[in-house]
């Protein structure tokens, strides 16, 4: 849903001519759809959604080069569909929906699945809306709310997706109260840390969460330090969580203990 009294205004499509989608993107699209088996119809939508991320002025995207969007958005969400936590998923929450991506593209992918692309921003939410519109989707909705503040989405789904929201032991806390037991959270990861897997790690634990090891793939030819991260339930998040709003990134579960600041005196 959107926010309260706003009517997403319609988004048009320029012309084909427009020069958005070339032979060789349509070639691409062609390429992306028989590589992953997808339905009718998929590759049409994914076209509809490349042209909204190229020409809709509210996709909260940097890139708008179509070779770039295809690549870093399209095929980059796609690639989760390497894991059957993702194909065999009947109920999926995007967090931090941004520009509708990962969540837009598997809704293309997996009919069958109803998606909830969660976001807090209207603005934000206003271009998810015009963009299922543009694809012709009807498995696809905009939840305008923090993922900490809807109690409609608690242990209710098999899947959960979150790319480029936030470090990995904050994202397990926004995710966990929202999985149903033994479903799945899938956070897409650039160059692994160390450092942040540690935390994750001793989050993980707290979340009734089992973190498994990163997967590493390539979306597209050349895609360099692409991972997934998957992390399943295996035991009821407590009831504590989720904290208020904000209280993830500002006191992080999993951080690692500050030194003593004690010193000996003499």
């Amino acid at each position: 849903m959107v926010a309260p009294g706003r009517r997403p205004a319609p988004f048009h499509v320029k012309p084909r001519a427009a020069g958005v989608l070339e032979r060789d993107l349509t070639e691409s699209l062609s390429t992306l759809t028989r590589r992953y088996s997808l339905g009718a119809g998929a590759q049409a939508q994914l076209s509809g959604l490349l042209r909204a991320l190229v020409e809709d002025p509210l996709a909260s995207t940097s890139i708008r080069d179509p070779r770039r969007v295809l690549e870093d958005h399209l095929a980059d969400s796609l690639v989760a569909l390497e894991l059957h936590e993702v194909r065999d998923a009947g109920l999926i929450a995007d967090l931090g929906a941004g520009a509708g991506v990962p969540g837009l593209p598997l809704a293309i992918a997996l009919p069958q699945a109803r998606v909830s692309l969660v976001e807090s921003s209207a603005r934000k939410c206003e271009f998810i809306v015009r963009a299922i519109q543009a694809c012709g989707l009807v498995n696809a909705a905009a939840v305008n709310t923090r993922a900490e503040a809807w109690p409609g989405g608690l242990e209710r789904f098999d899947l959960i997706t979150a790319r480029a929201v936030a470090p990995l032991a904050v994202v397990a806390e926004y995710g966990a109260p929202l999985l149903r037991l033994d479903g799945a959270l899938l956070a897409w990861r650039g160059r692994l840390d160390p450092d942040e897997d540690r935390s994750a790690r001793r989050a993980s634990a707290e979340l009734g969460l089992e973190m498994a090891d990163a997967v590493r793939v390539e979306p597209y030819r050349g895609a360099l330090s692409r991972h997934l991260q998957l992390m399943v339930k295996i035991a009821p998040t407590p009831e504590r969580f989720p904290r208020r709003a904000g209280m993830a990134r500002k006191r992080p579960l999993g951080a690692a203990p500050r030194p003593s600041s004690d010193r000996w005196r003499r």
